[in-house]
């Protein structure tokens, strides 16, 4: 090979090096340059190619038939005569999965057409994790081969282990579809002595003689309920709506959990901070069996400073660090600042009783308040509860509910059992549609006294109260709901308000202002909830009102004041300006001097004998 066939990419010169096109980190004169290239990058070099072994390459060298008229796919239950030099090649692939890929899997270049698949050392690290773990999750960047190398080991797994189910599942069908698509392409290239004879071959599934086949589908939990699966590949897992990956999993994990060998791959680019988040963050912290792959961009052969630079020019600063750089970043219209998400953490309940989770255990002496927002029950919106631990501020969310499946009947039970739980807390109940059917019952069927009420003080809107009037509960207004926000956002970033709870993590990162400006009101992104948000927003409403010192003899108001004072005097301010605590004895005079306040001094009594005689 000589160096005006293959060069390195610092040392290319378009006007020097015409026709040659690019491959990783070099630049190639011709398709044939770039397989001899490629096959010394092999991790066993010395294995088999088609210019040194013919005759192992060659598709169909015994005329047996195939499948529908495809000549690329052997029939099912045909038979075939193995040369030894074949059935030794069968049996290393069979054992190597690398050595199988790298030999014998073709893929498509879209600049030089079938080429075999050589993988770059972080792809032979991926597919040795895949064989060797049972739960593996990975996280990647962009076009970064992650596709092409779950697919040549899922084509390994079905030929070289009978009577496997693998399911292929994605955000959307038709991805998973085109999953399947990389995988016949792959599967096409073998010779027929590799395959496994065809029973089904469609673009939905393969089914194949040895008892094995390949599914392709929605990730949604209608789509592979009742399914029973030997190895689960999720692809892009993070942009699956969150109901759909809570469903898929409720409905489809125990199957895969129950094996002794069964397995799954979970393969992404994140997408903000959801379901795939916590995924990876529970394996990186090693609070599941899943083990973690993490791929940067600058691994992948051919990508450098420039290239970086060149794909911010073309996306953005923000794009490129979420599909590239993988970070978990979220919406940047989110109430609390994508800042402040990333440095919120979650924890695990310390127990879980029927759709109640618990942080803390009710304690001697502490207040709380339970905030509530009702739902019809009919697997849409969420019924939902938060306490939180009002005693001291911070304040701390110590307990939360959430089900789509407990009617308006049924859910004031819940409220007063973990109401009386702690310590019979405060309830605050948003009687907004069927609110007020869960308020009625609250109080008069279970008869429970702590129950807040509001007055609605005209222009200035609802106020916590009691008295003439006042009514169960509170509307969520637009002034409620604003002033909620607002004073929620206050809490949250000030470290006012602790919250350690995943899926109020995941609500808070999808809530989103839902117009352009600055008065655009806040509410979920499409596909998402709000429910437990809206409960937050409740107390934060509530916690701002000139009620709430009385009832907790806390003052969040002057809480966030002091706060947003300390924030503002911590920034550079103009020559001649003075923080506010220490202005309030001061006096500027008509010259605009500033003068001090200062306590008389205690005069000795030697001065009126030395000093007198001088005044």
């Amino acid at each position: 090979m000589t160096i005006e066939n293959i060069i390195k990419k610092d040392i290319y010169n378009p006007d020097f090096h015409k026709g040659f096109k690019k491959f990783g980190d070099v630049y190639v004169k011709n398709k044939k340059t770039l397989i001899e290239h490629i096959s010394r990058q092999r991790h066993n070099s010395g294995a088999p190619t088609e210019q040194t072994h013919e005759d192992l390459f060659e598709k169909n060298s015994q005329g047996v038939s195939h499948y529908m008229g495809n000549p690329n796919v052997k029939a099912a239950f045909v038979s075939v005569d193995y040369t030894p030099e074949q059935l030794k090649e069968f049996q290393r692939c069979s054992k190597d999965p690398i050595y199988f890929t790298e030999t014998y899997i073709r893929i498509m270049s879209v600049d030089f057409g079938l080429i075999p698949f050589t993988m770059y050392q972080f792809q032979r690290n991926m597919i040795n994790t895949f064989n060797d773990n049972r739960f593996t999750i990975c996280k990647l960047p962009r076009q970064s081969g992650k596709s092409t190398t779950s697919v040549a080991y899922i084509l390994w797994y079905l030929l070289f282990n009978p009577g496997k189910v693998v399911g292929i599942l994605a955000n959307k069908g038709e991805l998973a579809q085109e999953m399947l698509g990389r995988l016949a392409t792959a599967y096409e290239s073998l010779p027929f002595w590799l395959q496994q004879g065809c029973i089904t071959y469609n673009k939905r599934s393969i089914e194949l003689e040895n008892g094995s086949k390949v599914i392709a589908t929605a990730s949604s939990g209608s789509a592979a309920r009742g399914m029973s699966f030997s190895l689960l590949f999720l692809d892009e897992f993070a942009f699956v709506p969150p109901n759909d990956a809570e469903d898929f999993f409720r409905s489809v994990y125990p199957t895969i959990s129950s094996g002794s060998d069964t397995k799954m791959i979970v393969v992404s680019t994140p997408k903000g901070m959801n379901h795939f988040y916590k995924m990876w963050m529970e394996s990186t912290e090693r609070r599941s069996k899943f083990k973690p792959i993490e791929i940067n961009w600058w691994d992948v052969p051919g990508r450098d400073e420039d290239w970086k630079q060149e794909q911010i020019a073309n996306t953005s600063e923000d794009q490129f660090r979420q599909e590239f750089e993988c970070q978990f970043i979220g919406s940047s219209n989110t109430l609390i600042a994508p800042t402040k998400l990333s440095e919120l953490t979650y924890v695990t309940p310390i127990k879980t009783q029927e759709f109640v989770d618990f942080y803390e255990e009710p304690k001697i002496g502490h207040n709380y308040i339970m905030c509530v927002d009702s739902a019809r029950g009919v697997r849409l919106d969420y019924s939902a509860f938060v306490v939180i631990d009002i005693t001291t501020v911070p304040y701390k969310v110590v307990s939360k509910f959430r089900s789509n499946e407990v009617s308006p009947m049924i859910f004031p039970n819940f409220i007063v059992n973990i109401g009386k739980y702690y310590n019979n807390a405060w309830v605050l109940i948003e009687v907004n549609d069927v609110g007020q059917q869960v308020a009625v019952g609250v109080q008069q069927e279970f008869e429970y006294e702590n129950i807040l009420s509001t007055v609605s003080k005209g222009r200035a809107g609802f106020q916590l109260g009691s008295g003439p009037g006042s009514k169960l509960g509170v509307t969520t207004s637009h002034s409620v709901k604003n002033n909620g926000c607002s004073n929620l956002k206050s809490l949250v970033e000030a470290d006012k308000l602790i919250v350690e709870d995943y899926e109020i993590y995941v609500e808070l990162t999808t809530f989103v202002r839902k117009s352009e400006g600055n008065t655009g009101s806040f509410a979920a992104e499409a596909g998402c909830n709000d429910d437990l948000v809206m409960c937050l927003v409740l107390f934060a409403w509530a916690a701002g009102t000139e009620y709430w010192k009385e009832l907790t003899d806390t003052n969040a108001k002057q809480h966030m004041y002091k706060q947003k004072i300390g924030e503002l005097e911590e920034e550079v301010m103009p020559i001649g300006f003075l923080p506010y605590d220490e202005m309030i004895d001061k006096q500027i005079d008509s010259n605009g001097d500033v003068w001090s306040t200062v306590d008389e001094p205690i005069i000795p009594d030697w001065y009126n004998d030395i000093y007198k005689s001088n005044f």
